[in-house]
């Protein structure tokens, strides 16, 4: 159960995330913008992508980054981009939909968006899309559903498994059992 959202912390439930993904889909589609593929950030979005990519039926690229391994994740640090895109059918070219969870600060959006463009000449146009903007961000995504301008930390339906161990799988594969 999720505990009530307040202006320094929203929390998202599965129905809820997915909810927010479908919509997203909806209001990429309804932009009539037609894309070639998916590029998607790991780890944040990679779920928004690969449904993003299921509803569309374009292939999904991921590109890692990494900033927030500081304080058990809650704590932007030095930004790490990853060397290759791994992506199915040939190399990202033409038009490509950029997507995360979200953007915070805007510094990870930004410095990606740099690197696309330095690094892959091919791509035609570029666009981004979020589930959340939160308001102190330095960039601004194309398509987005939720703006949050009080930045609250958002407790996504996944971070539950950030502290789950492989030794602690048994007792919680039975968590709720009434057996």
């Amino acid at each position: 159960m999720a505990l009530p959202s307040t202006d320094k912390d929203l929390w998202v439930s599965w129905d809820e995330y997915h909810r927010l993904i479908e919509q997203l889909a909806l209001k990429v589609y309804q932009s009539d913008w037609k894309f070639d593929q998916i590029l998607c950030l790991a780890r944040g979005g990679v779920r928004v992508g690969d449904v993003l990519s299921r509803i569309f039926d374009v292939p999904l690229g991921i590109l890692a980054t990494s900033s927030y391994r500081e304080a058990a994740g809650t704590k932007q640090g030095t930004l790490d981009i990853a060397q290759f895109i791994t992506i199915t059918r040939g190399t990202l070219s033409g038009r490509v939909l950029l997507v995360d969870d979200m953007v915070d600060t805007g510094l990870t959006f930004n410095r990606v968006l740099e690197h696309l463009r330095q690094q892959f000449p091919a791509i035609t146009e570029l666009r981004s899309a979020v589930l959340w903007w939160k308001g102190h961000s330095q960039a601004v995504p194309d398509y987005y559903i939720e703006k949050l301008m009080t930045n609250p930390w958002i407790h996504q339906p996944f971070e539950e498994y950030d502290s789950l161990r492989p030794h602690q799988l048994e007792a919680w594969t039975r968590k709720g059992s009434t057996s």
